[in-house]
């Protein structure tokens, strides 16, 4: 069974995706316009970007002393993505954009990710031009967001700095008034930036014309301190070039300079920078609009947003950042099953247990034929596909989000907050566990470079820290997410799996008992972890908690998607995949008992460990 068979299932039978064009955003598209933009992705795919996954790992990003130098082949590729019009897929037709579902688009993206994640495609890009269109001037869109969508700037994001990763309200970067006038420039209010912003992926290229960062940083007050925490951060547009009010390049380069190139296990042929901002190599004279008076040195920034709200609008970038990782991650994990699969079916290993196999005379069967390797085939399986599935699932809620009834719309809001945690934190765990499996399916092959499990694994070992680490996303999970809103959330959620439950027939329904027993225990847990108000308590055991938490989602997309295989009747796909539900909730769903026991008996062993005990 091919991948895009698995995607045409879930798309098409699973979510109903086709029924998307009867909404009036989506009227001029057909189930022909969504296969035909699948069709074009993933040929762009299978011919600029999997034909050079190596090479781009082999061959790192090198700076001559004035230029970040990239294979050629990262230069085709960009051309290629940008011109399949994938950066602006979800956008207005006003803004160059196809008005496409969110769900196409993911789904269409999927092919890039697992082609060459390490080459990349659109993403930040994308989330930088998406942030502009929610938060920017009408003029910030159409100059900055709409040049992004056309492929000609691209853009990153700069949260991190070297001393502040995940802690942003200890970033350092600053930003004053850029003049008496700053609050007059078209493109909007007008700072001056000095810092430097660590892990900055794409932070310097040749691949587009120019580069917009958005960057965090803080205002000082009217005493002239900056204010402590996260309500003192606020947001700047801060191109690499600058530019005039039409989005054309001054000829004056802005004050951001290159400190360094990061050397990473994966993701290789993506940059990724240490940035300093305003440190003089370029001083900026000019801006776009607005004359300068003598203000002070630094990198030129344009307010995003109303100042100290700067980590409110970032979210909206980061979010959508979080649910492409899990998606990154999931194909990663897809990869290295695909690859695994194929090399399972084709090596001869070992006999049969029993009598036969005791004969030596008699030929070796495929490794594949062998109990422990179908285990682990099917575990990534379970973990790939189920992901792949959940990963859709969030992207249908964008569409709901963005198109539904007002009610419909709300829902889909409180399920997305409650289920990014888990879209970005559970494939970055599992499917990275699915890359690790691959390479064991290899035996000693796949752990050197002649096959492609271990840049897999490598490539996949990113995704648990960028983004919100495992720990971080686990704190927001059991500290903000499932309390939000007085739990409504957590009981959309449950009210979800209930209805899922409640269709269970035939051999479905004591998966649907197993599930109800699960989603109890979790709501137990959750309720046990805050029993005595103390957050160190409740926190002490994140982790585990979100690991039962994930482990329930994924037993109860596994469920509804076994209920859609299961009216095909006994074709192998549809077989297939009754077969991995069934391998997850025997294999996997127990797995919460161990995780939920800590988080209910709120276990300080770790938190309370001494430091001179290690």
């Amino acid at each position: 069974m091919s991948y895009r068979q698995t995607l045409d299932f879930l798309l098409y039978q699973w979510l109903d995706a086709e029924a998307l064009h009867q909404r009036a955003r989506f009227a001029d598209h057909s189930r022909d316009t969504f296969d035909a933009v699948l069709d074009t992705c993933e040929r762009i795919a299978r011919e600029k970007y999997a034909p050079f996954n190596r090479t781009v790992d082999n061959e790192e990003p090198r700076f001559d002393g004035e230029k970040v130098i990239l294979p050629q082949a990262t230069h085709e590729a960009q051309k290629a993505y940008a011109a399949s019009g994938m950066l602006s897929a979800a956008q207005d037709y006003e803004m160059g954009g196809m008005q496409l579902p969110y769900t196409v688009e993911a789904a269409a993206n999927s092919f890039f990710a697992m082609a060459s994640i390490s080459i990349g495609s659109g993403m930040l890009t994308s989330g930088n031009a998406n942030l502009l269109m929610a938060h920017g001037t009408a003029l910030q869109k159409e100059v900055f967001a709409r040049n992004e969508f056309a492929g000609r700037f691209s853009g990153t994001m700069c949260l991190s700095e070297p001393q502040a990763g995940s802690s942003l309200s200890d970033i350092a970067t600053r930003a004053v008034p850029d003049g008496a006038d700053y609050q007059n420039d078209p493109l909007g209010p007008r700072y001056r930036l000095k810092g430097n912003k660590m892990w900055i992926s794409a932070g310097e290229h040749e691949l587009t014309e120019n580069i917009i960062h958005l960057v965090l940083a803080k205002i000082p007050g009217p005493d002239g301190k900056t204010i402590p925490g996260t309500r003192g951060i606020s947001l700047f547009i801060v191109p690499k070039k600058l530019v005039d009010t039409q989005g054309q390049l001054t000829g004056e380069r802005n004050d951001v300079a290159l400190a360094g190139l990061n050397h990473k296990c994966g993701w290789r042929g993506t940059t990724n920078t240490l940035l300093n901002f305003g440190e003089g190599r370029y001083p900026a004279r000019g801006a776009s609009g607005g004359g300068l008076d003598g203000a002070g040195a630094g990198a030129v920034g344009y307010l995003v947003g109303e100042p100290g709200q700067g980590l409110r609008c970032m979210f909206h970038m980061m979010n959508e950042a979080r649910i492409g990782i899990g998606m990154a991650a999931t194909m990663l994990g897809m990869a290295g099953y695909q690859a695994s699969l194929d090399y399972a079916r084709n090596r001869p290993q070992g006999r049969p247990i029993g009598p036969a196999g005791k004969d030596a005379a008699q030929p070796q069967i495929r490794i594949i034929e062998h109990a422990d390797i179908k285990r682990m085939l099917l575990a990534q399986k379970s973990w790939c596909e189920g992901s792949l599935a959940l990963q859709l699932y969030c992207a249908r809620l964008v569409d709901e989000q963005h198109t539904g009834s007002p009610d419909a719309a709300d829902e889909a809001r409180l399920l997305l907050e409650v289920l990014t945690p888990i879209a970005k934190s559970w494939p970055s765990e599992w499917c990275l566990e699915a890359n690790s499996l691959a390479i064991q399916i290899h035996g000693g092959y796949g752990y050197t470079r002649d096959f492609p499990v271990e840049q897999y694994w490598r490539d996949n070992r990113l995704n648990m820290i960028h983004e919100g680490t495992h720990g971080i996303q686990a704190l927001d999970l059991l500290g903000r997410k499932v309390l939000m809103e007085e739990g409504k959330g957590l009981e959309l959620l449950a009210a979800r799996m209930q209805a899922t439950m409640a269709r269970a027939q035939g051999d479905l329904v004591p998966y649907a008992a197993q599930l109800g027993q699960a989603l109890q225990r979790v709501g137990a847990a959750t309720q046990a972890a805050w029993s005595t108000g103390q957050p160190g308590e409740a926190l002490a055991n994140a982790v585990p908690y979100m690991q039962a938490f994930g482990h329930t989602v994924l037993a109860w997309i596994w469920l509804d998607v076994a209920l859609a295989a299961s009216q095909n009747g006994a074709d192998v796909a549809s077989q297939g995949r009754l077969l991995a539900a069934r391998y997850f909730f025997r294999y996997e769903l127990p797995k919460i008992d161990a995780w939920l026991k800590v988080v209910e008996s709120r276990d300080m062993t770790c938190a309370d460990f001494p430091e001179e005990a290690f």
